[in-house]
């Protein structure tokens, strides 16, 4: 090993992190589909199953990352994923067996979190890139140029749903 060479990252720790963020995107990924589910028919319909789509190609992706470094898929954390987003699903909403006003507004903040937290992940990545062969770099620039168009259409989808919930009468 050369003097400058920068050391690898530890495969254990990274695989601890990748597994974390399967977790978030097998929860997110549930989240989106609903999402979608829910605003069928309506402006931000279309919006939503674009994203629902783009949002699997990226958990794909962040599956690929984890066969390129040869790190294992921890299942336990995939399902755990799983299950946070269907416990999230039992939040008060100032209703009990319908969708509120506010239903919109708050799952599209979920979404606009979970993105967020998946484009601190593509970024963690770029930033390991240059020490770790294995990373594409081009590909991660394309994924984080896509997670934060991703934010900026959640986001005026969150900012129109508050428009419409918050208006008076």
């Amino acid at each position: 090993m050369s003097v400058n060479a920068a050391p690898q990252p530890d495969p254990a720790l990274l695989g601890i992190y990748l597994n974390d963020h399967l977790a978030g995107a097998t929860g997110g990924l549930d989240l989106f589909r609903r999402a979608a589910g829910s605003h069928r028919g309506t402006e931000a319909g279309p919006v939503l199953d674009r994203l629902t789509a783009e949002v699997e190609d990226d958990r794909d992706s962040l599956l690929g990352v984890l066969r390129a470094l040869g790190l294992p898929v921890r299942q336990y954390k995939v399902v755990a994923g799983w299950a946070a987003e269907k416990a999230g699903r039992l939040k008060l909403n100032g209703r009990l067996l319908s969708r509120s006003p506010i239903s919109s507004v708050v799952e599209l903040e979920g979404l606009h979190l979970g993105v967020t937290g998946k484009l601190a992940g593509w970024r963690m990545l770029r930033a390991l890139a240059d020490q770790e062969p294995r990373l594409d770099a081009v590909e991660l620039d394309r994924l984080i140029e896509r997670a934060q168009r991703q934010l900026e259409e959640l986001d005026q989808l969150r900012l129109q749903a508050g428009r419409e919930a918050f208006a008076a009468g």
